[in-house]
């Protein structure tokens, strides 16, 4: 008879144990760049709630801003990083495809021989990562697993295009999973919609590029870069049209209601999507609301976890607090769960 294969031994619960944030030092407020999209604060502010936002110098990339995040959050979690067995680092702006962002996290946070891969999900990266990341501890797979988001989507804007240059911004967020006395981690609520690719994608791939480059070096001349672009009527409907599904969807799995909550920390993609899922969800005036965009804009895979801090460092909400992320973006994809607030340092 063939061999018997052994499992991992499962664990019932997982949480998050400490979280971490990365702001780079760079502060853009909306009066640096409006002269350059023939806009205005105002218009700005109006539009998507953004005052400001950071965006890295040359020496803060992906890898050092993911370190510095994770750094913080394994102080905040009292874990080393040796006792991480896995790093689960989302996405969409490492501008190399190989290795993983999240293998050089890995050795430059002085880890061994440790499990490490880069998630590509968009704006909704960082709650897929995260629901990998407890499944992994779940199943007895890793003991602790380091989930980061991180972007630098200053090097995609396109400095004139009106529809993108205010909106992007970059910045990096960690959290620390592990298993936990009472669950910590609701299931996920996710999927996606690749029909609707033209709503917010890179405007050419690469392989386009090189071909570019190949025919203006030929003739003497120059090629743009690749860009995003966003089509920002078409992810508004979709976003204020669907994702109250999602979040309803993440609430039931975990089996609680919106009354339930005291904080509910969407993607901070714009303030009046945010408006509007408040108001379909018909969320008690009592849940602090993650408003972390104003000066902080919109980091993509990034921006939960940043999010989350704020409302901690502002003491609008507190470690063990029950809250409601929910991230959607590029794809269109969207992921959300039920989770305990963790602890910062």
């Amino acid at each position: 008879m063939p061999a018997q294969i052994a499992t991992a031994t499962p664990v019932a619960h997982a949480a998050l144990l400490g979280l971490g944030v990365y702001r780079p030092r760079r502060v853009v407020p909306n009066a640096e760049i409006v002269d350059r999209i023939n806009s205005s604060d105002e218009w700005i502010r109006t539009r998507s709630g953004i005052e400001a936002r950071h965006w890295a110098e040359a020496d803060e990339t992906i890898v050092s801003m993911s370190t510095a995040a994770a750094r913080d959050a394994l102080e905040a979690a009292g874990v080393t990083a040796q006792q991480i067995d896995a790093v689960v680092l989302a996405t969409s702006s490492q501008m190399v495809l190989g290795p993983s962002a999240g293998a050089v996290v890995a050795t430059e946070l002085g880890m061994h021989d440790t499990a490490a891969f880069d998630v590509s999900a968009g704006c909704a990266g960082f709650c897929y990562a995260l629901a990998n990341a407890a499944n992994l501890v779940r199943a007895g797979q890793a003991r602790h697993v380091l989930v980061i988001g991180v972007e630098r989507l200053s090097d995609l804007l396109d400095q004139d295009d009106r529809t993108c240059a205010f909106i992007f911004a970059d910045g990096a967020g960690a959290v620390v999973v592990g298993a936990s006395d009472e669950e910590g981690i609701g299931p996920v609520a996710w999927g996606s919609d690749g029909s609707q690719t033209a709503a917010i994608k890179q405007d050419k791939d690469f392989q386009q590029y090189f071909a570019e480059v190949a025919e203006a070096e030929a003739a003497g001349g120059t090629t743009v870069r690749p860009y995003i672009r966003m089509n920002g009527a078409a992810v508004f409907r979709w976003a204020v049209t669907f994702l109250e599904k999602a979040c309803r969807d993440a609430l039931d799995q975990a089996g609680v209601s919106a009354e339930d909550l005291d904080a509910f920390v969407p993607h901070q993609a714009n303030g009046r999507i945010t408006d509007a899922l408040i108001r379909a969800l018909h969320m008690p005036e009592s849940v602090a609301v993650a408003r972390d965009i104003a000066q902080t804009g919109n980091t993509s895979a990034a921006s939960i976890p940043m999010a989350m801090e704020q409302l901690l460092r502002s003491g609008e909400s507190k470690p063990g607090d029950t809250a409601l992320l929910l991230g959607f973006g590029a794809g269109l994809a969207y992921a959300g769960q039920v989770v305990r607030m963790p602890a910062i340092s």
